[in-house]
């Protein structure tokens, strides 16, 4: 039996789940929602699928088994609790909204209905991360030090507040994400950051936290928008004996033998659709990231933004 999904979002995440949902056995992505109609049309076309300018009218217009919400931060919400109401598993792109009140509403109205979720921290299926964890599993983190080191993407959105939440909530929260799986839930810590005249909008343009880890492991977070393109994004690790380096391509082990890289071995955005569609169909429970563990971390990244954009201040979870 075909497994049917519709896809709100044309965008480039929501092409990059387009791309692995369609090379998937049994799967079909019967319709795309944007309404940039150009966006929605080019989408469709690569997945064979019908193109709509609302996400209502591909809920009216499809008889769906999961929808994957691919939208700007400021979008989500609405469409949301339409699928909550329909009774729809739900992918949902992080991060979960710009805010924290949107997510902490949907969070409670999913919960309440039992609905099945997955959110897009794809960094969690990395074969390389299972790796680390192993690795750390004898040998716990002290410190761990992440930076998201990049350009602003040329998207209007983005570089606005009020829309994206800023690089923080945007993409940084994957590194913190991260952070949680290697060294446990965040106790507190503090944030700095800034933005120059000529930079992006009105995002800050960079920010640090310090953060303490209720492990009693201790972490450094860094940001900026205003890098060349991926300068250098990852998280390195520190445990007794042990240097890691993670990046969404490979693994650097430091340790008594020497040092090595591994390569990842598979996409973890094909990996990541994979599991939810297991889910949806009943055949896998291998969901890492359901909405109520990604409100942990989004969280996080909220509180870093705030304490950043306070012109400095304390991490308040």
């Amino acid at each position: 039996m075909t497994t049917r999904i519709g896809v709100v979002g044309a965008g480039f995440i929501a092409g990059r789940h387009v791309e692995s949902l369609t090379a998937l056995d049994g799967v079909a992505v019967a319709g795309v929602a944007d309404p940039q109609a150009d966006r929605a049309r080019a989408l469709a076309k690569r997945a064979g699928a019908t193109a709509y300018g609302s996400w209502q009218d591909l809920l009216d217009g499809e008889d769906l088994d999961a929808l994957y919400v691919c939208v700007p931060p400021h979008q989500h919400g609405d469409v949301e609790e339409a699928a909550v109401d329909a009774g729809l598993p739900l992918f949902v792109e992080k991060p979960l909204a710009g805010d924290l009140p949107t997510a902490e509403r949907l969070a409670a109205r999913i919960e309440a209905a039992g609905l099945l979720t997955a959110v897009g921290y794809h960094w969690r299926y990395l074969d390389t991360l299972e790796q680390a964890r192993g690795l750390l599993a004898d040998a716990p983190p002290r410190l761990l030090l992440g930076a998201w080191l990049d350009t602003a993407p040329n998207v209007p959105w983005w570089a606005r507040q009020d829309q994206s939440g800023g690089q923080t909530v945007e993409q940084a929260t994957h590194l913190l994400d991260v952070g949680r799986v290697l060294a446990g839930e965040v106790a507190g810590g503090f944030a700095t950051g800034g933005r120059s005249p000529d930079g992006p909008g009105d995002v800050l343009d960079v920010c640090t936290a310090s953060l303490r880890y209720e492990s009693g492991a201790v972490g450094t977070f860094s940001n900026s928008c205003v890098a060349p393109r991926r300068y250098r994004i990852g998280v390195q690790v520190v445990a007794p004996g042990l240097g890691l380096e993670l990046t969404e391509h490979e693994l650097r082990i430091t340790d008594a033998a020497g040092e090595r890289t591994v390569p990842r071995q598979a996409d973890p955005i094909a990996v990541e659709d994979a599991a939810f569609v297991a889910a949806v169909r009943g055949e896998g429970d291998d969901v890492r990231a359901p909405y109520a563990e990604a409100l942990r971390t989004h969280r996080v990244a909220v509180a870093v933004a705030q304490a950043a954009a306070a012109d400095g201040g304390t991490v308040q979870l």
